[in-house]
């Protein structure tokens, strides 16, 4: 008879985390029943993503850009990994968006106007 020692599926899967000129992916096998929280720190990537947050405070993460946030999906230490799940973590708005498309929109509107007042000089 063997001694044999159960060994855990392991099971592909990448975290991800992007900046606005380059991203990062890294590539895992990790055992099944692993969190995304716990993937996330295999990765390796909380060196990279520190600099970019409050001290002490965790990234949000998200799978395939639906959030761990505990309401639609799990939090990040109780999702339990899929094979070929991407991790992600996001970063910290640094403009909240409905704030960036007031701006837009303000932007264009005034661009508008002043080519609305070339125009009707040119007519002149």
């Amino acid at each position: 008879m063997s001694d044999s020692i159960p060994t855990t599926a392991l099971i592909p899967v990448e975290v991800a985390y992007a900046l606005p000129d380059c991203q990062e992916i890294v590539a895992l096998d990790v055992p099944q029943g692993t969190t995304a929280e716990a993937a996330v720190a295999l990765s390796g990537l909380l060196s990279s993503v520190a600099a970019y947050l409050p001290e002490g405070e965790a990234p949000p993460l998200g799978i395939f850009s639906r959030p761990l946030n505990g309401v639609e999906m799990p939090l990040p230490a109780d999702y339990v990994l899929l094979p070929h799940d991407r991790v992600e973590i996001y970063r910290p708005l640094l403009i909240d968006p409905k704030q960036a498309r007031l701006e837009r929109a303000s932007r264009q509107k005034s661009g508008q106007a002043k080519k609305s007042n070339d125009e009707e000089v040119k007519s002149r």
